[in-house]
C-alpha cells in the first residue's frame, strides 16, 4: 500500500518534509482537506490531512492544535501549507509532529497545489489496487482455475518467485468484528484494517500472494518444515489486532489448508481450509494462537466428519508410530511417560513417583519426546492430541 514515504518519493515540487520521519511508513488510504469541524465527521483513519494557514479558517496556532486532534482521529500524515508564505512552520508544531511521529510536510505556496497532491496520491492508490488486483487474479485462477496448464505455473513462478518443486498451502485470514453504534464509522475502521492487513504482509519475508475474497483474505505460501511463515503470520497478526484502533473490535485469525506440490491441488488446500473456519471457535487454543490448521484440529477432524473407525485408527497409527518404533527398538517407554505426565497433571514429582524413575531420568523422556516428535509440550492442542491417540488406540483394542 502507498506510505508517507511514497509521497515524499513523488518529489513534488514545493513539498518538503520537515517532521515525523520515524513515522514514513504510516500507510495512506486517501487525502483530505481540513476545512470545517467535526473532523471526525470527514477524517477517516489513514488520511493524509491537507491544510492551509489563511488566518480565516486556521491561523498557525489553530492548525497545531487542529494537527493533534486530527492525530488522535488517525491519520496518516499532514500537509501544511501558508497562504503567500507569509511565516514560517513554528518550532513548536515541528517538535511536536516528531513527538507524534506524524510525517509533517510544508508545501510552499508557489509550489505544487493540494490539488496536485490529491491527484498524485490518488494515481500512486489506484495504481497500487490495480496492482494488488492482478496479483489476485492470479492466485484466484491458480485456486479456482478449471486448466492450469504448464506453462501459467511457469507463468507464475517466474513472476512471483515461487519455487513449485516445493510445497505450498492455503491460509485464509478470517476477521471477526465488533459492531458499534455508528456503522459507517465501523465499516471504514475495517477497510483500515484490511489495508493495513495488506500492507504487512506485503512486508512478509516470505512475499506470500495474497487476494481479498468474499470478505475474507487469502494468502499462498511456501510450507517450511520449521514453520518460519506460521511464526511470521502468528506475529503480524498479533501486531495488527493489539493497534489501539483495532484492539477490541476487529480480531484475525488464519486457517491453514494442507500443504501441496502440485499447483493443480492448490485449490484443495483452500477448500481444507474454508471447511475449518466453522471450527475455529469450538477447540481450545493455546495461548489464543491466530494460526490454526487441520493438523491444530488433530484427530477432532474426523469427529467433524461423523467419524470413521478405520479412518481413525489409521490417524492414530500414523501420530504414534515414530514413538512406537522407537520404544519397540530401544526398550523405553516414551509413549507411556506422554500419557502418565497427562493423568498426572503435568507434574514432574509426581509422573516421576508414577513411572518409578528419577525426575532426571523423567526430563530426559520428555526432551527425547519433543524432538521425535517435533512438538513443544506446553503446546496443549498438540499434546492433548498424542494422549488422545493413545487412548483411542487402548480403547479401540481392549
Amino acid at each position: 500500500m502507498v506510505t508517507c514515504n511514497d509521497i515524499a518519493m513523488l518529489q513534488l515540487d514545493g513539498v518538503t518534509l520537515i517532521a515525523g520521519k520515524e513515522g514514513m511508513d504510516r500507510m495512506v488510504s486517501w487525502t483530505y482537506m481540513v476545512q470545517t469541524k467535526p473532523y471526525e465527521d470527514h477524517m477517516n483513519r489513514g488520511n493524509f490531512a491537507l491544510i492551509v494557514v489563511d488566518d480565516i479558517r486556521f491561523t498557525m496556532e489553530e492548525a497545531e492544535v487542529c494537527m493533534e486532534e486530527l492525530e488522535k482521529l488517525g491519520i496518516s500524515g499532514m500537509g501544511i501549507s501558508v497562504i503567500d508564505d507569509r511565516e514560517p512552520v513554528p518550532d513548536s508544531m515541528i517538535k511536536k509532529a516528531d513527538e507524534l511521529k506524524l510525517p509533517l510536510f510544508f508545501v510552499r505556496w508557489e509550489g505544487a497545489s493540494f490539488v496536485d497532491i490529491a491527484q498524485s496520491v490518488g494515481r500512486l492508490i489506484l495504481e497500487q489496487n490495480v496492482r494488488n488486483k492482478r496479483a489476485g487474479d492470479i492466485l484466484y485462477n491458480l485456486l479456482f482455475g478449471y486448466d492450469i496448464n504448464d506453462k501459467y505455473v511457469e507463468k507464475v513462478a517466474a513472476q512471483f518467485g515461487f519455487d513449485f518443486s516445493k510445497y505450498y498451502r492455503v491460509g485464509i485470514i478470517v476477521v471477526d468484528r465488533t459492531y458499534g453504534i455508528n456503522l459507517e464509522q465501523d465499516e471504514h475502521t475495517y477497510e483500515f484494517y484490511a489495508d493495513s492487513l495488506q500492507h504487512e504482509v506485503t512486508k512478509m519475508d516470505s512475499h506470500p500472494m495474497f487476494m481479498s475474497f468474499l470478505n475474507k483474505f487469502v494468502l499462498l505460501f511456501e510450507a517450511r518444515e520449521d514453520k518460519s511463515i506460521e511464526r511470521e503470520l502468528e506475529k503480524m497478526l498479533r501486531k495488527i489486532d493489539s493497534r489501539p484502533e483495532f484492539k477490541g473490535q476487529i480480531k484475525a485469525t488464519c486457517i491453514l489448508g494442507g500443504a501441496y506440490k502440485d499447483p493443480r491441488s492448490f485449490g484443495a488446500s483452500y477448500t481444507e481450509a474454508k471447511n475449518l473456519i466453522a471450527k475455529k471457535d469450538i477447540l481450545p487454543h493455546p495461548g489464543n494462537k491466530k494460526v490454526l490448521s487441520a493438523k491444530t484440529m488433530g484427530i477432532y477432524k474426523f469427529l467433524f466428519r461423523s467419524g470413521n473407525q478405520e479412518e481413525i485408527l489409521k490417524y492414530c497409527n500414523d501420530r504414534l508410530r515414530i514413538l512406537e518404533e522407537y520404544d519397540h527398538a530401544n526398550g523405553t517407554f516414551l509413549e507411556e511417560t506422554v500419557l502418565s505426565f497427562y493423568m498426572n497433571g503435568f507434574n514432574s514429582t509426581k509422573t516421576s513417583e508414577a513411572l518409578f524413575i528419577h525426575r532426571n531420568s523423567l526430563q530426559y523422556r520428555l526432551g527425547k519426546i519433543e524432538e521425535l516428535m517435533g512438538i513443544e509440550l506446553d503446546d496443549y492442542v498438540e499434546y492433548l492430541d498424542l494422549v488422545n491417540c493413545i487412548l483411542v488406540k487402548r480403547w479401540m483394542f481392549s
